[in-house]
């Protein structure tokens, strides 16, 4: 499943096309996806505005002219693609009249394109998923903070309130390891597996460590809850940065692959040596909560 660095490429890659745009004409191929799309999914948008397009957690939320926002999730495999509406789709190339830049050969899986979006911007927007895990919701924006989908997430892990202390009172007593407390979207929102892993080993963490670990018996936080924290940004600003991670389903809203998966330190590289120079230890996999686990335990303590 995307992780917010994936999410946020996504939404960084729909924003030329989708801010300050209009919605047309609104397809609907299919309205079962995850969940039903409201019966009154393609009238509540045709003919509104896009005023701002935010993310939150592993969600996208169009704000809208009307006062609801649209509420998206790409699930396991859902991608959204932009194309050029000129006549037909763009087929490669780029044209400097069109905002974003994001125009490719179209997907060939047509059979997957469950919603499609017609904005005023030129751009044609598919959402295409196979597995139909995705999601979309139209929420009165007032509503939003009662939403069950968002109102129990914690912080976001990338703003500026997200320390070494909120995180310490979060963990504090609680008898999971790290890698459960990290993985738990209450805790901390949009990590995943991938990012829990890489985000432990520059923390020099074990994930089988208690959580309760990086707090003091006040809930205050030590040293190894500062360099989580640290560590926690930094593979999520480096992730960001790399377009995210391709594994299996992820791309960009251009239909390339996100490139972080080539600078893992840990993640799948079960038996090979420990890129920490001076180490001599080797990637060990292990299963927590049904989830693979990739660390150092040379390094990481």
């Amino acid at each position: 499943m995307p992780e917010l660095p994936e999410v946020e490429t996504v939404r960084r890659g729909l924003e030329p096309a989708m801010d300050g745009a209009r919605f047309t004409r609104v397809e609907v191929h299919r309205g079962d996806l995850r969940w039903p799309l409201p019966k009154d999914f393609r009238e509540r948008l045709e003919g509104k505005t896009v005023t701002g397009l935010g993310r939150r957690a592993k969600y996208l939320l169009a704000d809208l002219s009307s006062g609801d926002v649209l509420l998206m999730h790409l699930g396991m495999s859902g991608s959204f693609y932009v194309f050029a509406q000129r006549g037909g789709f763009a087929e490669g190339g780029t044209d400097g009249g069109a905002p974003g830049h994001y125009y490719h050969q179209r997907s060939q899986h047509v059979a997957h394109d469950h919603v499609v979006f017609h904005m005023s911007s030129g751009s044609v927007i598919t959402f295409n998923d196979p597995r139909r895990f995705g999601s979309m919701k139209i929420v009165p924006r007032q509503d939003l903070d009662a939403e069950p989908l968002l109102n129990r997430l914690g912080p976001e892990p990338l703003g500026n309130e997200f320390d070494a202390a909120m995180l310490a009172r979060a963990c504090k007593g609680k008898k999971t390891s790290l890698k459960a407390a990290l993985s738990d979207q209450r805790v901390v929102a949009g990590l995943g597996n991938i990012y829990v892993c890489e985000a432990l080993y520059r923390a020099r963490l074990s994930p089988k460590r208690m959580a309760s670990t990086i707090a003091t018996k006040s809930g205050a936080p030590n040293e190894r809850a500062e360099r989580l924290v640290e560590g926690i940004k930094a593979v999520l600003t480096d992730a960001i940065k790399a377009g995210g991670s391709s594994l299996r389903d992820h791309k960009r809203t251009d239909g390339e692959l996100g490139m972080f998966q080539h600078h893992f330190s840990v993640y799948d590289r079960e038996g090979e040596k420990c890129p920490t120079p001076g180490c001599r230890g080797t990637v060990k996999r292990i299963v927590q909560n049904g989830r693979s686990t990739f660390y150092c335990p040379s390094c990481q303590k």
